[in-house]
């Protein structure tokens, strides 16, 4: 089965939690003493007798509150899928929050307060979503049965968010009329909205396709650790392992070693301890290759004729993640897959409206939860590809030197 990452976003009581406490409690992929659990700390109780917003909220000020402040993964399956879920924090402060979860999924869903319609933290997520080149949008229209479930209340909002996808571009925008708290279209159909027509939420998270040709089209391998024995049985053994980033690798390709451009060919692969003819996306494997050259971790060995960038200076958008200040100049760690390395911040070109996308001019040094476009110099050349081409290969974060404290969000152009 294959595995769909996604994330919910929404402002503060928007019904986050709830859903994917719905999503887990309707599936069946609750435990009993779990169940339990919930239903003595339940203070918010549904017709089950549970508050299905505590399965997501670990914390104990967000149980205390009543809100979620850190983004937290939830995992589930169904027959026919396995899924990652991340809960962003709905409040302003926690913007940082929602960015990270955001850059690893493949799908968010924006879920919107029927009583309140599109609100500015609507189009604040909306625009990160598009700024994080997010292929499928599901907007999750939720507390319907405070509406009565009301048809026009539906297609106004529906009008009102086409509006705000039209202008950033949004592709594949779904609408689900919802209530969180009480199941309807979740998992299963709701005979209170007799008048939509469209699937279940569960039902479209299922099937949505998740393309990844274009990764394919482009296959990438870093190198994770350089495995030599040098015993008795294996003594001329010399294997890269890793992961396969994107793409397949076969027994007998072309591939260039960067970033010391040296071409050479896959001799064997290697996965799970068995020799393969070949492994594809998302496959760990050791790959052998014909020549004895010098490949250390965080080389890449991609195909001869489709390769990556390789710069020291690169321009990158940048979401800042720490409450001390980025200025010009700055040095910190750039950790791009398994390659760490210094990186200087040669210039802020500007910083990024996260409210209209609009691009305003650097009057002071950057701060919390701000997003910039920067220009990188890194040590040593780095290996990748524009974010937009590839999320794989085209983010890293920047690390504070003192602190070993994530700092930055980093999107290379």
């Amino acid at each position: 089965m294959d595995i769909l990452r996604f994330i919910t976003a929404g402002s503060v009581d928007d019904g986050k939690s709830t859903l994917i406490g719905r999503l887990l409690y309707d599936s069946k992929n609750i435990l009993i003493d779990q169940l339990e659990a919930l239903e003595k700390q339940s203070k918010n109780k549904n017709e089950n007798g549970v508050d299905l917003a505590i399965l997501t909220d670990g914390l104990r000020a967000e149980r205390e509150q009543g809100i979620t402040i850190d983004v937290a993964y939830r995992y589930f399956s169904t027959p026919k899928r396995k899924f990652i879920i991340a809960d962003a924090p709905g409040h302003i402060q926690y913007t940082r929050n929602m960015i990270t979860g955001a850059s690893n999924s493949q799908l968010i869903i924006i879920l919107i307060d029927a009583r309140q319609g599109v609100i500015e933290q609507t189009r604040r997520h909306s625009i990160i979503a598009s700024l994080l080149k997010m292929k499928n949008v599901v907007v999750a229209i939720n507390k319907m049965d405070l509406v009565d479930y009301s048809e026009e209340v539906f297609n106004d909002i529906k009008a009102q968010y086409e509006l705000v996808a039209k202008k950033l571009k949004l592709e594949n925008v779904n609408y689900f009329p919802i209530s969180a708290f009480n199941g309807d279209n979740i998992v299963s159909k709701s005979e209170k909205t007799d008048w939509y027509q469209g699937s279940t939420l569960l039902d479209f998270l299922e099937n949505v396709e998740i393309n990844q040709d274009q990764e394919k089209e482009n296959p990438r391998f870093q190198v994770q650790y350089v495995i030599r024995p040098q015993t008795d049985e294996l003594h001329d053994y010399r294997g890269y392992a890793g992961e396969v980033i994107s793409g397949i690798y076969r027994k007998g390709d072309e591939i260039t070693v960067l970033p010391q451009n040296i071409q050479t060919k896959i001799s064997k692969i290697e996965t799970g301890g068995h020799e393969v003819d070949f492994v594809f996306t998302n496959q760990p494997a050791v790959i052998h290759v014909e020549d004895d050259i010098d490949i250390s971790r965080g080389d890449f060995l991609v195909k001869t004729n489709q390769q990556p960038k390789v710069e020291n200076e690169f321009e990158a958008v940048v979401c800042w993640l720490d409450k001390k200040e980025l200025n010009e100049g700055n040095k910190y760690f750039i950790q791009h897959k398994s390659k760490t390395q210094k990186a200087i911040i040669k210039e802020i070109e500007y910083k990024i409206d996260v409210n209209t996308l609009e691009q305003t001019p650097i009057t002071e040094n950057v701060k919390l939860n701000e997003v910039v476009k920067v220009r990188l110099k890194t040590a040593s050349p780095l290996v990748f590809d524009s974010f937009e081409e590839s999320k794989s290969t085209g983010n890293a974060i920047l690390i504070d030197e003192t602190s070993n404290s994530t700092v930055g969000a980093v999107m290379i152009l």
